[in-house]
């Protein structure tokens, strides 16, 4: 688990005014990476790091001189057009990066005058997926989702037996990966009526969201080794939030024997900047299990676990519908809860996904799956927070939503909080519905 060093002093400021905002996302103990480019330009996509309303150009900074060392081949790994090179370096290069531009940001620091022209307004750019995916894969980290979901398809049996003693998850569709802002059509796939014995194809008529993380992977592991779960988070670079969309109707009727796929693959949406694990070191909390739950196997469990393997973020969800737009109404918020509700850690995902000799790969991308908490209001999905469907939710302006409609958008954010430490935040994960598409 990483220390707490200089960077995370809550005292340290930066010559970035709006760094020092204490509701910002990216205050200088932040410093999250994404790759980026000006905004309608034909320029290359290359790694940036956010401070406050700014992006440093890591290309640029590293032409000024900024960094020495280690820093300096960091920052040359990070300056195309996406972040694998870095992500492959490891935790040494990735924290002497970080402390050279928090030295470098921070109030009164020489280079001030050699920085400042590599700083470009975050208004100003695009972003693109930070990493080549070479991999995806989706968990099911949640308890309270998976009972909730449970309950709805197996009254009698909603939590099946395997899952207090296995990280669940499957094999997703990378290519369809796409960042912040990304709109796409409804999905078509075959749905089985109510009361029909026969399949129709037809648009999803039960969209749905999934309120997620993402953990991007830094280093990898041979062909046939294992990342034991003592040494799993030295080979994760960061987190992103992630929204797993999921058409619940074409769900139900393809995902027995092997599981989801017309139903997930046409759109995952994750935010543009990666927060990295030595960022989010001041929210660590400890890991638990309750007493009368199974106890995890021995290579998911460890002392390090027990004491702090868990990271309190709040996650919020929010719906805009296109009626909300046109009137002007803010998006509203349907969810809020806490990653610290997961039932598997970071550190057990990666331990697990590698126990058979699978070869992670700087840039992979696993998904935590949907984070609900133990409460109606922290469901991460609209499938539990209507109970499939039946309790519609209530919107400004007299709308209601069982599942999302055409226009609609989604907004995913993430925040870390505490009286001791500096608000870290992740940026907004958006998305938007699109009609679909003439069959």
């Amino acid at each position: 688990m990483n220390e707490l060093n200089a960077t995370h002093d809550p005292k340290r400021r930066s010559w970035v005014e709006s760094a020092n905002d204490s509701s910002g996302d990216f205050p200088i103990q932040n410093l999250p990476f994404a790759v980026f480019r000006h905004a309608g330009s034909a320029e290359g996509f290359r790694g940036g790091v956010a401070i406050g309303d700014q992006i440093v150009d890591l290309d640029a900074a590293s032409d000024a001189g900024i960094f020495k060392g280690i820093a300096e081949r960091a920052a040359e790994a990070a300056s195309g057009h996406t972040l694998n090179p870095l992500m492959a370096m490891g935790p040494a290069a990735w924290s002497a990066l970080r402390a050279a531009l928090s030295d470098a940001l921070t109030t009164g620091s020489a280079l001030e005058a050699q920085l400042r022209p590599c700083l470009v307004s975050q208004t100003k750019a695009e972003y693109g997926v930070p990493a080549h995916i070479g991999d995806y894969t989706d968990f099911y980290t949640s308890v309270h989702h998976a009972t909730n979901i449970g309950r709805l398809f197996r009254p009698d049996n909603p939590l099946l037996p395997n899952y207090k003693w296995v990280p669940i998850g499957y094999h997703g569709r990378a290519s369809s990966i796409g960042v912040s802002g990304q709109s796409f059509p409804r999905p078509v796939g075959q749905i089985m009526p109510p009361g029909t014995d026969k399949p129709v194809l037809a648009p999803s008529k039960r969209l749905d969201y999934e309120l997620e993380m993402g953990i991007f992977i830094g280093g990898g592991n041979a062909l046939g080794s294992r990342i034991s779960i003592e040494a799993a988070e030295s080979h994760v670079f960061g987190l992103c939030l992630l929204n797993d969309w999921s058409a619940r109707d074409l769900q139900a009727w393809e995902y027995q024997p092997l599981g989801p796929f017309l139903a997930k693959n046409f759109a995952t949406t994750i935010s543009p900047w990666i927060v990295t694990l030595e960022a989010l070191a001041p929210y660590r909390v400890g890991w638990t299990r309750a007493t009368d739950d199974p106890q995890p196997l021995p290579y998911l469990d460890c002392d390090a676990l027990r004491d702090e393997g868990a990271i309190d973020i709040k996650l919020e969800v929010l719906i805009e519908s296109e009626r909300m737009r046109a009137e002007s109404l803010p998006p509203h918020r349907v969810c809020f809860t806490s990653y610290r509700n997961a039932y598997w850690a970071i550190s057990q995902l990666v331990a697990h996904h590698t126990i058979n000799g699978c070869n992670l790969q700087p840039g992979d991308l696993l998904g935590t799956g949907t984070l609900s908490g133990p409460t109606a209001t922290e469901a991460g999905a609209l499938i539990e927070l209507t109970v499939g469907g039946k309790q519609p939710i209530a919107l400004p302006g007299g709308e209601q939503r069982t599942f999302l409609e055409d226009g609609d958008g989604v907004i995913l954010r993430a925040y870390c909080a505490r009286p001791d430490a500096v608000r870290v935040g992740f940026g907004d994960c958006v998305g938007r519905i699109l009609p679909a598409r003439p069959l």
